[in-house]
């Protein structure tokens, strides 16, 4: 036993002496603060445009008005924009979803507060051409889609626009590989106008409406699907109800951009970020702009927002293009929690050296490496005698 204790004891001034030395050799990178980039402008000033990604570019579809059909491909890499091949159908407020490759829109308006699409078509960015596919069995617009395990997940929506349509619970599964649709279980409320993300393979459904004869509200409702299991499972509300929002997934964090919080409502300039894992959220600095309605979609790392519609001139669509670095937020290496980052800490980290514990691999960023060593101490080093508050240390 003595024998043990002595080897930790080596181990441990070992390993300062390695900390000390690295520190006059080694700097870590720690969370920067947003950063917001105005980019090009789409060519096309849309509002409610979708989009997805292939192949590192952005593929804006649909929209309000004059543009239902039209397609652009914006390019991160080089900040330019390229018409593409028409959609074949007019439509607003679809649903969409990309596998393999292809991307699919689903659904949709025949206008602005029309009724209800049940169109499929797929669009292959490889060679600018679209195919039709099976209609989905229940004709929606104002749904949310997400993909999980190459299947696409058509949640809520309505049967068109306006009070005069039935607002949806319904949940519909699209294949690519084999063309068909299959009935899931139904979202607990019925809810338009709402986002849906995956982290884990969850979805997670996010605010949205009812505005449907004497039911008129906006929700702030966060609702868990797992389709191994086809269960629905509530979570956190988010801070303020939204809708016609913008939600995407980075680093296993879900991005809640802008949006109205009541109907009729003006657009907002609030950003959340909700974390699935501790079922939390935390308000980010507000963005530059009001915006509603946008598309948004993540490359490289950062997040694009655009088009939508803003606040001033009143309802005004816009071709306006940003981008969002949220900076990259490491663990906090308050270990124990009371509140400050000491010696105790570091012991703690001595005590899980060379294993994978992921809350102890703290550096380098984002998330660790999977191995706790000296990159990890210097982290904390960088910490050290510091008051650690509720959230992360950056």
């Amino acid at each position: 036993m003595k024998t043990n204790n002595r080897s930790k004891r080596i181990k441990r001034t070992s390993l300062l002496v390695v900390w000390v030395a690295a520190m006059t050799l080694i700097s870590i990178q720690t969370a920067q603060a947003d950063t917001w980039t105005r980019k090009a402008d789409m060519p096309t000033a849309r509002l409610g445009p979708q989009s997805e990604v292939v192949n590192g570019k952005i593929y804006v579809i649909s929209g309000v008005y004059a543009n239902l059909q039209k397609v652009e491909e914006y390019d991160p890499a080089t900040d330019t924009w390229a018409a593409k091949a028409d959609m074949p159908t007019r439509r607003t407020l679809p649903a969409h979803g990309m596998v393999n490759g292809k991307i699919y829109v689903i659904g949709g308006e025949t206008s602005l507060g029309g009724s209800a699409r049940a169109t499929v078509e797929e669009y292959d960015p490889a060679t600018d051409t679209w195919a039709r596919k099976a209609d989905i069995p229940t004709p929606r617009a104002r749904s949310a889609a997400s993909v999980v395990d190459g299947k696409i997940y058509v949640i809520g929506g309505a049967r068109g626009g306006g009070s005069a349509y039935p607002v949806l619970s319904t949940v519909e599964a699209y294949d690519p590989a084999t063309d068909t649709w299959a009935r899931k279980a139904d979202m607990p409320g019925v809810r338009e106008l709402l986002s849906t993300s995956v982290v884990g393979g969850k979805i997670y459904a996010i605010g949205g409406q009812r505005e449907e004869g004497a039911f008129r509200d906006v929700y702030p409702t966060v609702e868990m699907y797992d389709p191994a299991t086809d269960t629905w499972t509530k979570k956190a509300d988010a801070p303020l109800p939204r809708k016609v929002h913008s939600a995407c997934v980075l680093n296993d964090i879900i991005y809640v951009f802008g949006g109205r919080n009541v109907i009729g409502g003006w657009p907002q300039s609030t950003l959340f970020q909700y974390d699935p894992a501790a079922d939390t959220w935390a308000a980010r600095e507000d963005m530059p702009y009001d915006v509603a309605t946008a598309a948004v979609s993540t490359v490289d790392g950062r997040i694009y927002l655009i088009g939508g519609s803003s606040t001033w001139p009143p309802n005004q669509v816009i071709s306006t293009v940003w981008e969002y670095d949220p900076g990259v937020t490491a663990p906090s290496p308050d270990f124990n929690g009371d509140g400050i980052v000491d010696s105790a800490d570091m012991r703690t980290l001595v005590d899980h050296w060379h294993t994978d514990n992921p809350l102890y691999d703290i550096a380098p960023l984002p998330f660790g490496d999977s191995f706790v060593d000296v990159q990890d101490l210097i982290f904390l080093s960088e910490h050290l005698f510091q008051e650690a508050d509720d959230t992360t240390l950056v």
